[in-house]
C-alpha cells in the first residue's frame, strides 16, 4: 500500500457513505486492487432496504451491460481458434441477417428503409452495427420498445429473440455511426453457433470456472438465498425508460427484489446485460485483463489479443461519431475497443484518468475500470437505475487517483 495514501483512501468510504445518507443509492461497495493485491474494500448501506439488510462483500447484484466484455472475450476466444475473423458478416452464422435494411436518414417511420450491407462481427462487437436499444431516441427504438425488444432474463430463447431482431431493420448503415446496442446480445447467439454449447454452459467451462468466478451467472446461484440485492429507481415510470424519463418523489423506488425476480431463474441468456455476480468475482475477470489474458492459473487469452481489444477501434473519440443513444460517461475523448471503452484523451473526458484506461458500467450503476499505466483495477457495485442518474462514475475516478501518490 505504499503507493496510496491511507487518509485520502478513507475519503472514498465517507463518499460511498454519503451517497447512502442522501438517499441515492441504498448501498454500495468498491475494491480496488493494485499490481494484483487489495488495497481498499467498503461496503455501506443497504442490499435491501425493505427487510433491513446489509450490502456486504458477498451481495449478489445485477451487472448488466458489464456482462459485455465477459461476452466478447468469449468471443475472442473462438477467434484465437482461428474459427473466424472479425470482419466476417453476421449473416454467415446466422442465415436470417442475410438481406438487411436500414433506415434512411431522417426517416420517420419504419418502413422508410433502403438496401444495406450486413454488419460484421466487429461492428456488432464496437456498437457501430446499426443495431439499437429501446432507450435509444429514434424510430427503430420505438419499434424495439414496442415489441419489449430488450433480451430481458424472463424472454425465452435468445436464438428466438435474435430472430425478431432480424425482422427489423437497422437504424443506420453499417459503419457511419456509433449508436449503443444489443450488438453483443447477437454476438452472444454467435458464440452459441460457433460452439454448439448454450452461452452459459460456454461463459461456465471456458471462462468463470478457470477463473474461479462461483456466484457469476445468468441465475442468481442455487444457495445465494437473500444476499441477492434489491433494485431501486428514482424515476416515476419505467427504470429503463430513459426517453420519457421523470423523477419521482422517492428516490429509491423498488424495482425487483429476490425471491420474485426474474434473475432468479433466467431464461434468456443475455451477452449484453444478463448476467448477477458478486464483487470478488467481478475483480478476477478484470485482474485477467489487467494481466493480459492469465488469471488463477489459467490463460484465457492470449496477451496480444487483450492489447487488441484494449485499443481504440473508432476512427476517432465516440463523440466524433454522431451518437444520439444513451451515455453513462463523457464521449469527448473515450474511444472504444471491444468490449469496453478506452480513454484516448485523458484531457478531453474532463475526468482524472490514464491513457488507455479501459472500462465499461452497467445500467444499475455498476462500474469498472482497468488502469495499466498505474497497474490498477477498480469494481464498483450498487442497485441503482438508470445509471445516468448521478455523476458518480467520475466522482469515483477522481477519489480513487487522488489517492494514489507515486
Amino acid at each position: 500500500m505504499t503507493n496510496f495514501d491511507a487518509n485520502r483512501l478513507s475519503r472514498i468510504a465517507d463518499w460511498m457513505q454519503r451517497y447512502v445518507d442522501e438517499r441515492k443509492y441504498a448501498g454500495n461497495s468498491l475494491l480496488v486492487k493494485h499490481k494484483g493485491s487489495e488495497v481498499f474494500f467498503n461496503a455501506c448501506g443497504k442490499r435491501s432496504v425493505e427487510d433491513d439488510l446489509d450490502f456486504q462483500r458477498d451481495t449478489v447484484v445485477r451487472i448488466y451491460s458489464m456482462t459485455k466484455p465477459i461476452t466478447t472475450v468469449a468471443l475472442m476466444m473462438l477467434a484465437e481458434r482461428g474459427l473466424f475473423h472479425l470482419d466476417a458478416q453476421l449473416s454467415e452464422f446466422l442465415p436470417e441477417f442475410s438481406k438487411m435494411q436500414a433506415l434512411i436518414p431522417g426517416a420517420a417511420r419504419l418502413d422508410h428503409t433502403e438496401d444495406a450491407p450486413t454488419p460484421t462481427l466487429h461492428q456488432l462487437l464496437t456498437h457501430t452495427s446499426g443495431f439499437s436499444y429501446p432507450f435509444n431516441p429514434g424510430v427503430l427504438p420505438l419499434a424495439m420498445d414496442e415489441q419489449d425488444l430488450m433480451f430481458k432474463p424472463d424472454q425465452g430463447l435468445l436464438a428466438d429473440r435474435v430472430r425478431d431482431l432480424a425482422a427489423l431493420p437497422l437504424a443506420f448503415q453499417p459503419g457511419t455511426r456509433w449508436e449503443y446496442s444489443v450488438g453483443i446480445d447477437v454476438i452472444g447467439r454467435v458464440i452459441e453457433v460457433v460452439s454448439g454449447q448454450t452461452l452459459d454452459q460456454f461463459f461456465a467451462t471456458e471462462i468463470l470456472e478457470p477463473l474461479g468466478m462461483k456466484d457469476i451467472g445468468f441465475s442468481v446461484q442455487k444457495g445465494a438465498g437473500d444476499r441477492f440485492a434489491s433494485l431501486y429507481t428514482p424515476l416515476a415510470g419505467d427504470a429503463m425508460a430513459l426517453n420519457s424519463a421523470q423523477t419521482g418523489a422517492e428516490t429509491l423506488r423498488l424495482v425487483d427484489q429476490a425471491k420474485g425476480s426474474p434473475f432468479e431463474n433466467a431464461t434468456t441468456f443475455s451477452g449484453g446485460g444478463g448476467l448477477v455476480g458478486t464483487i470478488d468475482d467481478y475483480s478476477r475477470f478484470a485482474e485477467m485483463l489487467r494481466n493480459r489474458g492469465q488469471g488463477a492459473g489459467h490463460r484465457i487469452l492470449g496477451p496480444k489479443t487483450v492489447d487488441y481489444m484494449m485499443r481504440n477501434h473508432l476512427p476517432g473519440d465516440i463523440a466524433s461519431m454522431g451518437p444520439q443513444s444513451f451515455a453513462e460517461q463523457p464521449m469527448e475523448g473515450t474511444g472504444f475497443g471491444l468490449g469496453g471503452a478506452v480513454v484516448i484523451n485523458p484531457g478531453r473526458t474532463r475526468v482524472p484518468g490514464s491513457l488507455g484506461d479501459f472500462g465499461w458500467g452497467g445500467m444499475a450503476s455498476t462500474y469498472f475500470w482497468i488502469d495499466r499505466v498505474n497497474d490498477l483495477t477498480t469494481v464498483f457495485f450498487t442497485q441503482l437505475s438508470p445509471s445516468s442518474s448521478y455523476p458518480s462514475r467520475a466522482e469515483l475516478k477522481a477519489l480513487v487517483l487522488g489517492a494514489l501518490i507515486e
